[in-house]
């Protein structure tokens, strides 16, 4: 078998805010109904982190336990590479702040901007970066959805949560890592999912503040075609870059966007929907959390196994997108 990419993943993080909202607390808040979520998007509860809690505490608790699971201490990493769309600085970056935090100065630390596809852009830039860093890299994805969240707009807070993934990968002769890695973007599309104040485009101002510009907007029935289109066609792609049978993968993880653009995406990647694993009815879209947090669940419940092989996809503002298989 031909390896797009060696690495072996020496351990899996996650954390979410203690906070629980659930669809009933919604119905306090929006015109909506639990009945109404469940069909639509498979969520019945999110978490919500605290005012005072920032992108980087999510992700050095979720850090901290993805390197007590590979044995390590937080001195032996090479580099932090954090993808997230809700940073808690513009500049530092967040991976600075969790180097901060895990007390582990002088290595490479920065972010990568993909949205939904953060993580997997994250643990592509990682892989590549091994050659020349022979230690273990942090790889994190994670947001806090909630603070740019508008919770008048029930077709947008019924989706979003918060939470953090993270996975330490190394170097290894193994044969394991990437059989393929495809990643995308098309920016004409940007428009549709979008944060549009706050950046140099349009900065902060009193009109920005008033009129909710520093939140998330976004047009779910245009979204929802491209979503299935794109995620399934670039999982396709991976499956035959990879030359494996796709009878071959054991499981597959897409980015948990809502149930309804997960089973359409399987049945355009022909993936069994009993080989995908489905976690967003307990946290909802954390945009770049969502892959890391499902890959370390599935490990965590014996879903995955070394060896197996693991189909991963997602799909995001920019638009951006991703997918790749791994041998676990």
């Amino acid at each position: 078998m031909k390896f797009f990419r060696r690495f072996k993943i020496l351990g899996t993080g996650a954390y979410l805010p203690e906070k629980v909202l659930t669809n009933a607390d919604l119905e306090k808040i929006v015109d909506t109904s639990d009945e109404w979520i469940k069909t639509r998007t498979g969520i019945e509860k999110r978490h919500i982190a605290r005012e005072d809690e920032a992108t980087s505490d999510l992700i050095i608790e979720a850090a901290k336990e993805a390197l007590r699971n590979a044995g390590l201490a937080a001195s032996a990493l090479g580099a932090i590479i954090i993808g997230t769309i809700s940073p808690d600085t513009f500049f530092p970056s967040t991976g600075c702040w969790v180097q901060k935090g895990l007390d582990v100065p002088g290595i490479p630390a920065f972010d990568v901007s993909a949205a939904c596809s953060g993580f997997l852009y994250g643990l592509e830039v990682g892989s590549l970066m091994l050659s020349s860093i022979a230690k273990p890299i942090l790889v994190a994805g994670a947001d806090i959805l909630s603070k740019i969240t508008n919770w008048e707009d029930r077709g947008t807070c019924v989706l979003l949560g918060d939470g953090a993934g993270a996975v330490i990968i190394a170097p290894t002769d193994e044969d394991r890592g990437f059989l393929s890695s495809i990643l995308g973007a098309d920016g004409s599309l940007g428009e549709l999912l979008i944060q549009p104040a706050g950046g140099s485009r349009m900065p902060a101002s009193h009109e920005t503040v008033d009129k909710k510009l520093h939140l998330l907007y976004m047009k779910g029935n245009e979204i929802f075609k491209y979503a299935v289109r794109t995620m399934g066609d670039a999982a396709i792609q991976a499956i035959k870059l990879a030359g494996v049978d796709p009878d071959n993968i054991s499981l597959f993880i897409p980015h948990q966007a809502n149930t309804r653009i997960i089973e359409a995406t399987c049945r355009r990647a022909k993936v069994p929907l009993d080989k995908t694993h489905i976690t967003i009815s307990w946290h909802g879209n954390m945009s770049a959390g969502t892959i890391p947090i499902a890959f370390h669940d599935a490990i965590s419940k014996g879903l995955i196994k070394r060896d197996d092989l693991v189909l991963f996809a997602a799909f995001g503002a920019g638009f951006t997108w991703g997918a790749s298989v791994l041998r676990y």
